[in-house]
């Protein structure tokens, strides 16, 4: 170096680790939050058998590699392809599609040798195959980021096996247009052949590369996966054709190893429970009470009440869970909040009888035990029986392999307490016409309610990651998982002033059904949505979701966790009481029940939800919002085809363009109601008033102007716009057709798509010019024409496609990165 022998490249040195072990392809899914792994594969890189002879592109390879345990491939899961994918999102840049690691199994773990956008040659000739969902469909989801609701589904205990034939002098210089035969014979022995290096001359197949073709079969294990692909590659004959016959040797030895079961084999690891309990024990121990020192180890535990200061005590017990909220949690690997769930939703249920919680026991059940996930959770549940004053006594770790998916867990809890006999609630014969209502603020949704809250969210324009809050320093996963309030240590003192005829937990059945079950069969209540704070989620949800009064009430707490029946002369004092610790109203009044008469009615929800959603809803729910975005108007006709998805789109905080308006020459349509429900003004200009295209379009522009649109888009539009308008708006109106232009131009193109016999269509955005969908083509999307095909499943199934192509087209166009040029060209930036 010092005499410059080798030039500037001396200048330079790079040291490298010598890494020992067996290389595997481990690829993934991902939609740039959650990752879809695939099954393991191990590619063979040598010419020849035995590993001899040169390197090449890969000679074959097979699936899954057995030599990766599960546990193996659940820390490559997370340590590897999940960290990776995790660390591109925060930095700005998230990765969607197929991620490969190419990696090495050493003696200190699994170590990264590369990382690739794609599947691999030959690896995606035996990943693929074991693909039991439609891979189309597995794309979808990663495009619109909805993996974690449709996880890919594999064909479980089977193999496959493919062999690559090369042709001779490979990889070196090697000759082409040799004729190949033998297909139709591997085609009868049910194998895939992949091609390559093939080609069509005079009707034969020929050779035309080094790497010709792969044989790949598909058993139930790998030795006879290998042995009918060595069949197909006997039976496939061109001059000089190289293969090798021991393709997965190092697995089928792997394989022939003789191992004893144990029962970490069969996906039990008592050294990760055992590791979990003393993790654990010192976070139960810090909840110790009078009448328990919480130590666990013990088959069971003691309580002594006596020790507590109970004379004369009823026991009382609840148990619950925490429904589909762990969902969210566990989309969003945040896991420390939601044990006080499942610790409020059980002592807040016995506190309807008047109960003090002494001790909580705690059921955590998983496919497979993760120690950091499960002491996350515990420790949660430890911290909020602290809050509620109760002891946590015990619990159950159970680990069921063939449960539960990988990475999901459910929880349950019991909670038991105790009140002196005297003291009990409800206190049923003290009810009576005019007491008071009083209600006490919940945090949120608490723990009922998230099937439908999942399902909302599925079908908005956001996800549990988007960013919500003026400062978009909170995701809306992170609002979705605000723990549920515990009521034991602020209420129980209310509750023990003899004030306090009623209390009930607002849970499962919202509003409507949880306030009967404390009140004589002959009393109701009546409620004024109006004198609490409704929490602005629940009108996101309202409005999301467009939900019935009558389902809001009977699905979520709307704001109100708990509620005390008080005699009316006591109620400011027992409210202020309440208020000294939590937020709390006089909502309402108890009322003699009529006949056939409501036992709860809710009055003025609807105007609470619209006054608490104008409030605030654009800067917390809805996220940043970013100024100068493209003014955009929708032209409907009807129904508004794509008005929806364009409304969805221009939600998101991202979104470059904002539908300032929606005309339609039809009155009453279903396209002008989807607009006033989003918020979005709307005009009708019926053509029929106008005695030509030139007037009508005259009158469309005047109310553009008014509303300083920057931007068109036809959504279903049935009118035939004039020669001065398009020249007016050029290249600023954009409309789709449903097909891939410029094909099938016109009206019927479903119907002239299938007369045709093609196998691909879709749909095109493109710029509206004069002549009929000529304009310049900004976005298209393909569609693939199945077999059995009508006009009416095909039209669907594009639609869902114009559904993504539209709003992507109108993004691109808004953010200023597609425009028209001269002579109408496209041109990008």
């Amino acid at each position: 170096m010092q005499d410059k022998t080798f030039g500037t490249a001396g200048e330079t040195v790079v040291v490298e680790e010598l890494l020992e072990g067996e290389e595997v392809s481990c690829l993934c899914f991902t939609d740039g939050v959650t990752i879809a792994p695939m099954p393991p594969a191990q590619d063979h890189k040598r010419l020849m058998d035995g590993d001899e002879g040169p390197n090449t592109g890969g000679m074959g390879a097979y699936s899954p590699a057995p030599q990766i345990s599960k546990d193996l491939l659940e820390k490559i899961r997370d340590t590897i392809l999940q960290k990776t994918v995790d660390g591109m999102r925060k930095e700005g840049v998230p990765y969607f599609g197929v991620l490969y690691a190419g990696l090495m199994l050493t003696k200190d773990g699994p170590k990264v040798l590369e990382f690739n956008c794609r599947f691999g040659d030959p690896e995606c000739q035996v990943i693929l195959p074991l693909l039991k969902s439609d891979l189309y469909e597995v794309m979808q989801v990663v495009i619109n980021k909805k993996l974690s609701s449709s996880m890919p589904v594999w064909f479980e205990d089977s193999a496959a096996v493919t062999v690559v034939m090369a042709s001779e002098g490979y990889p070196g210089t090697y000759p082409k247009g040799l004729e190949i035969t033998g297909l139709p014979k591997a085609k009868q022995l049910g194998l895939e052949v992949f091609h390559a290096g093939t080609a069509l001359k005079d009707g034969k197949v020929v050779t035309s590369g080094g790497r010709v073709l792969t044989v790949t079969a598909i058993k139930e294990d790998l030795m006879t996966a290998l042995q009918e692909a060595n069949k197909g590659v006997a039976a496939i004959h061109f001059k000089g054709a190289i293969y090798r016959k021991d393709i997965g040797y190092r697995a089928i030895a792997f394989l022939r190893q003789s191992r004893g079961l144990t029962y970490k084999n069969s996906g039990v690891d008592i050294a990760a429970g055992n590791t979990l309990v003393q993790k654990i024990k010192p976070l139960a121990a810090a909840t110790s009470r009078s009448g328990c020192n919480a130590e666990l180890g013990g088959f069971a535990g003691l309580f002594d009440l006596k020790a507590a200061g109970y004379e004369d005590p009823i026991l009382v017990s609840g148990t619950d869970g925490v429904g589909t909220k762990l969902k969210i949690a566990q989309a969003c690997k945040k896991h420390d909040t939601i044990g006080q769930d499942l610790v409020a939703m059980c002592v807040n249920d016995i506190l309807a009888q008047g109960a003090e919680p002494l001790f909580f026991l705690d059921y955590f059940a998983c496919g497979k035990l993760d120690v950091e996930v499960a002491e996350g959770v515990i420790a949660g549940i430890a911290e909020a029986c602290k809050k509620a004053g109760c002891a946590l006594l015990g619990g159950e770790t159970a680990e069921m392999p063939g449960m539960y998916p990988p990475g999901e867990y459910d929880l349950a809890g019991f909670a038991v307490g105790a009140v002196e006999r005297g003291q009990m609630l409800p206190q049923l014969e003290r009810i009576a016409d005019g007491d008071v209502v009083i209600g006490v603020a919940s945090s949120g949704v608490h723990s009922n309610g998230y099937s439908l809250v999942r399902k909302i969210v599925e079908k908005s324009s956001f996800d549990f990651s988007s960013p919500v809050g003026v400062s978009g320093d909170q995701t809306l996963g992170d609002l979705l998982l605000t723990p549920t309030k515990i009521y034991s240590k602020t209420l129980l003192p209310v509750l023990r002033s003899g004030h306090v005829k009623a209390y009930a937990h607002i849970t499962g059945g919202g509003l409507l059904e949880n306030i009967p079950r404390v009140l004589p069969e002959s009393f109701g209540v009546i409620l004024d949505a109006l004198t609490w704070k409704i929490p602005e989620i629940f009108c996101w949800l309202h409005k999301e979701g467009n939900l019935s009064e009558e389902e809001m009430t009977r699905t979520f707490n709307c704001g109100i966790g708990a509620v005390l029946v008080v005699q009316k002369e006591l109620a400011q004092q027992v409210l202020k009481d309440i208020q000294r610790h939590e937020a709390a109203w006089l909502i309402g009044k108890v009322v003699s029940l009529q006949k056939g008469s409501a036992h709860v009615k809710v009055h003025n929800l609807l105007r609470a939800l619209q006054a608490n959603r104008s409030l605030s809803v654009h800067s917390h729910i809805q996220g940043k919002i970013q100024t100068n975005k493209v003014k955009v108007a929708v032209l409907i006709s009807g129904t508004g085809t794509n008005l929806e998805a364009l409304i969805n789109s221009t939600k998101k905080p991202t979104s470059f363009a904002q539908i300032v308006l929606v005309v339609s020459n039809k009155a009453g349509v279903e396209g002008l109601r989807k607009a006033e429900r989003a918020g979005i003004p709307t005009r009708v200009i019926d053509h029929k008033l106008y005695e030509s295209r030139t007037e009508f379009d005259s009158a469309v522009d005047k109310v553009l102007e008014e509303f300083s649109v920057e931007l068109i888009c036809l959504a279903g539009f049935m009118r035939i716009l004039s020669g001065p308008f398009v020249k007016k708006w050029e290249g600023k109106i954009l409309n789709i057709h449903p097909s891939l232009l410029p094909s099938f131009k016109g009206a019927n193109a479903h119907k002239l798509v299938l007369q045709a016999g093609v196998r691909v269509t879709g749909c095109t955005v493109h710029f509206v010019a004069e002549e009929v969908d000529a304009g310049a083509i900004i976005f298209q999307e393909a569609v693939p024409v199945k077999v059995g095909d009508t006009v009416e499943t095909l039209s669907e199934r594009v639609k869902e496609a114009e559904h993504r192509a539209f709003p992507a087209a109108l993004q691109l166009v808004a953010s200023g990165a597609v425009q028209v040029g001269e002579a109408g060209k496209i041109y990008w930036k």
